[in-house]
This record gives C-alpha cells, sequence and structure tokens, in this order.
C-alpha cells in the first residue's frame, strides 16, 4: 500500500515537472497561433463564422493528429533505453541497418533534423518573448518603441543565466506553468460562454468544409496552422528525463483541455468583436488584468525558452558524442541530475543567433513566416526515422509500417508543402541555417574518418611492436603510463615518440582507447573492456554511452582494480597533438579540408574533456598530411 502511493507520488511529481519543462513552447503557442492565421497574407484569409469555425476545427484536430497520435502514442514508444529526441531515434534506426547506402540516407536525414533542432531553437525563444512582451501595447501604445529593447534584454539574461543552472529555479516551473495552463482554460471558458456555438467545430466536418470550400486560400493557411503544434518535438527530446507515462498523462489530462480550451476562446471573442483579431489572446481577459497576464506570459515564454536551450545542450552532447562535432567543454551544473549540463560554445553562439533574429524580423508575425519549415522538417524526419525503428526494431511488417508511416508523412508533407511558400517572407532563414550546419557536421564526421582510417593505416600493430623491444627496455622506470588512442589495434604515435625522445619506458603500459556507442548510458558489464597483454601492456576499451560524463580517472580506477591497481599520482597520460598539414587530394573538397582543419584546430583540448589530472598529462606532438 506504501509502494502504491509512494508510486502515485512519484507520479504526480514527475507529470508536474514535465509540465514545466515538457510543455512550455507548445503551451505559449496561443500567444500568436490565431492572428498569425487570420493575418497571414496581409488577410488573404476571410473573417467569418464559416472560416473560423473551420480553423478552430483544423486546430483541434491537428492536435489530435499530431501530437496525440503520432507523438505520444507512437513515437514516444520509440525510446532507446528510456532516452527520446533526434538523435535517439537517428541511433535506433542506424542500428539494424545493413548497407552502406541505407546508412548514410539515415545519417544524412539524422544530421538534417540534429540542424532542424537548432534553426528552431533559435526562433523558439524569439517568437516566444517577442510575441509575450507585445501585449504592452494594448496597455499604452506608447511602449511599443520598447518591445525589441525590452525582448533583447530578456533573451541576454535567460542566455546569461544558463551557467548556474537551472536547479536553483527549476522547482519554480512545474508551479508556473501550472498557474499559466489554469489560466488559458479560465479565459478559454470565459469567452466560450459567450458564444458557445463554438464548440459544435470539434466535429471534423468543420475542417473539411473549410477546406473544400476555400481551397484557394487554405493551403496557405496550413502554413500558420502547423504553429499551433510547435514544440510537439519537444515530448519525444525531454522524455528520458520524465519518462513517457507522466506525459501522456499530462498531456492528454490538463495541456490539451487547456490549449482546446483557449483556442475555443479565442474563437469565441474574435466572432462577438472582429476588431479583437490584432492581439485576440490578450484580449480575451478584461482590461485589468492585461498587465498581470502579460508578466505571467513573459515568465510562460522564458521557462519555454529555457528547456528549448537545454534541449539544444543536450542534442550538442549527444551530437558530440555520436562524432557530429568537435570536441567542446561541457560543465554539469548540477551534483544530483546527470543530465543538467552547461556548454559555453553553444550558448552564446545561441545567443548571438537568436537576438539576430529578434533583430532581422522585428515582430512575432514575420518570425512566425520562418517558423513552420523548421518545424515541418523536423517532423518529416522524425516520421522517416521512426519508420525504420517500426520495422527494423520492432518487427512490424512492411504493410503495417507502411500504412501507418504514409498517414503520418501525408500529413507532414501538406503541412511542410503550406510552408515552403514561405520562404521569400521569412522561411530562407531556418533552410540556411540548417544548409550551413549540415555543411560543419557532415564534413566533421568525414574529416574525422579519414584521419581515422590515416592513423589507423599508419599505426604498427600492437603484436610487432611487442616483439621488436623484446630485448629492450628491461629496467623500466615505475609507475603506469596511459596512451589514448583512437585506434585499439595499434601503436599509437605518441607512444613511438615518447621512446624516440626520451627513451623511456613505464613499468606498466595501458593502450587506452575511448569509444561512443548508441545507446545513452553504458552500465557496468559493457563500459570497460580489458585486454592483458606480454611485457606488462593493457590494452583498454572504455565504452561510453552519448549522454554519459566521459571521466577516465574515475573510471579506470572503478573497473580496473580488480585486474590492476593505479595510483593516481604515480601515472602519466600521453595523448597525441596533431598538426594536420592540408594537401589537395580525392578524398575531401579542398574548400571542405580548410572548414574541417579550422574545425579541428579549435575542438576542445582532449584533457577537459576526459577529466584529465592537468598536472599529469603530456602532450606530444605530430605533423599528419590530410
Amino acid at each position: 500500500m506504501k509502494d502504491s502511493k509512494k508510486e502515485k507520488n512519484k507520479l504526480m511529481f514527475l507529470s508536474l515537472a514535465a509540465l514545466g519543462v515538457v510543455f512550455g513552447d507548445i503551451g505559449t503557442s496561443p500567444l500568436y497561433v490565431l492572428k498569425e492565421i487570420f493575418t497571414i497574407n496581409n488577410n488573404i484569409l476571410v473573417l467569418n463564422e464559416s472560416n473560423m469555425m473551420g480553423i478552430l476545427s483544423l486546430i483541434f484536430w491537428s492536435l489530435i493528429s499530431i501530437v496525440s497520435v503520432k507523438y505520444i502514442l507512437f513515437i514516444l514508444r520509440a525510446n532507446n533505453n528510456g532516452e527520446g529526441g533526434i538523435m535517439a531515434l537517428l541511433s535506433l534506426a542506424n542500428r539494424n541497418a545493413k548497407t552502406k547506402r541505407k546508412k548514410l540516407f539515415i545519417m544524412f536525414i539524422g544530421m538534417l533534423g540534429a540542424c532542424m533542432f537548432y534553426a528552431d531553437a533559435m526562433i523558439t525563444p524569439a517568437i516566444s518573448v517577442i510575441s509575450a512582451i507585445e501585449g504592452i501595447e494594448l496597455i499604452t501604445p506608447a511602449l511599443n518603441q520598447f518591445i525589441i529593447p525590452i525582448t533583447l534584454v530578456i533573451i541576454f539574461c535567460l542566455f546569461w543565466t544558463q551557467s548556474k543552472g537551472t536547479s536553483a529555479v527549476g522547482f519554480m516551473f512545474g508551479p508556473v506553468m501550472l498557474i499559466w495552463f489554469l489560466t488559458l482554460a479560465s479565459l478559454g471558458i470565459y469567452n466560450i460562454a459567450q458564444a458557445p456555438f463554438v464548440l459544435n467545430a470539434l466535429s471534423p466536418l468543420y475542417a473539411f468544409q473549410f477546406l473544400y470550400n476555400e481551397s484557394s486560400v487554405a493551403f496557405i493557411t496550413l502554413g500558420a496552422v502547423v504553429l499551433c503544434v510547435t514544440g510537439a518535438e519537444s515530448l519525444y527530446a525531454d522524455m528520458g528525463h520524465f519518462g513517457r507515462t507522466p506525459i501522456k498523462i499530462t498531456w492528454f489530462s490538463f495541456v490539451f483541455p487547456a490549449l482546446t480550451l483557449n483556442y475555443f476562446g479565442q474563437g469565441a471573442l474574435i466572432l462577438n468583436n472582429p476588431s479583437t483579431i490584432k492581439n485576440p489572446f490578450y484580449l480575451m481577459a478584461p482590461e485589468w488584468f492585461t498587465l498581470p497576464l502579460v508578466i505571467l506570459a513573459t515568465i510562460a515564454t522564458i521557462i519555454a525558452s529555457q528547456a528549448c536551450i537545454t534541449g539544444a545542450f543536450s542534442v550538442s552532447r549527444q551530437a558530440l558524442q555520436l562524432g557530429f562535432m568537435p570536441r567542446m567543454r561541457i560543465d554539469h551544473t548540477s551534483e544530483n541530475q546527470e543530465g543538467q549540463i552547461y556548454l559555453p560554445r553553444i550558448n552564446w553562439i545561441l545567443m548571438i543567433g537568436v537576438m539576430s533574429v529578434v533583430l532581422i524580423f522585428q515582430n512575432s508575425s514575420a518570425l512566425a513566416s520562418a517558423y513552420g519549415i523548421a518545424i515541418t522538417l523536423d517532423m518529416i524526419i522524425a516520421t522517416i526515422l521512426a519508420g525504420f525503428v517500426f520495422h527494423e526494431i520492432w518487427k512490424w511488417s512492411w504493410i503495417k509500417t507502411t500504412a501507418i508511416i504514409s498517414i503520418f508523412l501525408t500529413i507532414d508533407l501538406i503541412f511542410f508543402s503550406a510552408n515552403i511558400i514561405k520562404v521569400p517572407a521569412g522561411g530562407w532563414f531556418p533552410l540556411a541555417i540548417g544548409i550551413f550546419l549540415i555543411l560543419l557536421m557532415s564534413t566533421w564526421k568525414k574529416g574525422r574518418s579519414i584521419l581515422f582510417f590515416k592513423v589507423k593505416n599508419e599505426s604498427m600493430e600492437i603484436k610487432t611492436f611487442l616483439q621488436s623491444i623484446k630485448g629492450d627496455f628491461k629496467n623500466r622506470v615505475k609507475g603506469t603510463s596511459i596512451f589514448l588512442t583512437p585506434n585499439p589495434d595499434g601503436i599509437p604515435h605518441s607512444l613511438l615518440h615518447n621512446l624516440k625522445h626520451n627513451k623511456v619506458m613505464h613499468k606498466t603500459v595501458i593502450l587506452l582507447s575511448i569509444k561512443f556507442m548508441d545507446y545513452p548510458h553504458a552500465n557496468s558489464k559493457n563500459l570497460i573492456i580489458i585486454e592483458k597483454l606480454p611485457r606488462n601492456f593493457y590494452k583498454v576499451i572504455l565504452n561510453y554511452g552519448y549522454k554519459d560524463e566521459t571521466n577516465i580517472p574515475r573510471d579506470l580506477s572503478k573497473y580496473m582494480k580488480k585486474t590492476l591497481t593505479i595510483d593516481p599520482m604515480d601515472t602519466s597520460y600521453f595523448i597525441g597533438k596533431e598538426n594536420l598539414i592540408i594537401r589537395p587530394g580525392s578524398n575531401m573538397n579542398i574548400i571542405r579540408k580548410k572548414i574541417f582543419v579550422s574545425l579541428f584546430r579549435t575542438a576542445e583540448n582532449i584533457t577537459n574533456q576526459f577529466h584529465l589530472p592537468v598536472n599529469r598529462v603530456v602532450e606530444l606532438g605530430s605533423q599528419l598530411i590530410f
């Protein structure tokens, strides 16, 4: 009985926490969705009862088909040991891919999905915060000139505080978003009571009638309707923090009803007073409540932006571990929660990107044109990768897989096509960001592969090396030397250089390779592989998951103690520091080679990435023709 009560309390706590982190993005969509639908392309959609009922029906059934069915009921089940997100889906889809062509295809669309996530992470804080701040012009039009400056200050403060971590204020996210969704529902109920007939739009017939009767403009309006499902990807990306059940319970019991009531309440308000279309969300409230609502909306959008930034940190670490990005500094901001991390480089690049978006587009209406493409491309990619998982991992038949995926893909492609026409109006931005990032990521991935095989081909085999030193180095110095190498079957250049210049070898030598696996966390059974070699040499492989903290001294001490005692004060770490010399070649375009070398030079030092003791590290340089 006590265990049952504990489980219920834990479920309630996780559900409240999920409310604060997972649903911030989709929960702030009512700030701008209906306004954008009826003002899109200079008000091409006539504001009348028939069209409003059709739009409300489309919003309701979009939330059901995309969020409730596709993400909640299907894609959330496709987890990688409990972890979600585009990188987890990529790892799952790639796991059983048997042909090189299929692996390359999965890798490419996975990278594209990650790039669209970053574009989304630049636009989401911008459109969310600026939409909330735009409410101040309803208090007095004189404040209109302060919207951009206030937005930029809030965004700067948001990114500046990231290094402190979210644990200090994170406990407030759930209660604040609880108040936010209760406010959404209350405002919706109050306005629906003035025109209760809008509830008839729950029927899908109104959506079909709208698409049929307004066929000339309906397709264009779908590009704005899709904004109501922004944040659906967050449900999947944050699954690892809360689990599928709390997210599902919170969505169906609270978030979905609150959003539906608010959208329908806005519809009722606009039908009663068409002039409120200029900002229906804030005009839903009594005049005395406008300022408190602006403050509450601003806090809610900051929370939504915080969740988006945290997601960007998480995706970046996964991309880094899977070999799509150069090494970079990762700080852990919480002693208790492993998932709370801070990446300084990503933080400041993202801040510059978000501020640039605000300055380029200036208002939420212009930003809405840029927003849809990133979202819909992410939706398409998630569907395609899910198809591989359904068939390869879940062992669904091709008929069942094709039937389900075809339905989801048809909906995704319709929304994506409706957004493509907005490329000149702002849709170019996420596409430009995506193309630029996929160039960098693919260049890094290919360059690392070329470099690995070059080092591997030039390495001496371990067996050959051990035979060659048979009569030498009988008097080896005390202590342990650990040589880091990407090739577990060869002798690293750093060891050969050490012998050549220092003419010394430690009593114990460990050849250490680090591998990153396609699952989130390694366990004690598969984290380390130890092979005892002649001459007191050891070949060790540490296998990390893409969300694991890479702490070599800690893990070697913990997992090698039965085989070998490692004294931290008598151990030296040897790492190679390659200087790449660019030469024209057929393996990669010269421009991409220059890009790779630039990225290679800016990569974080191995010492920091693997938590090596600085005073025990020896770097040995070498030149490589690339």
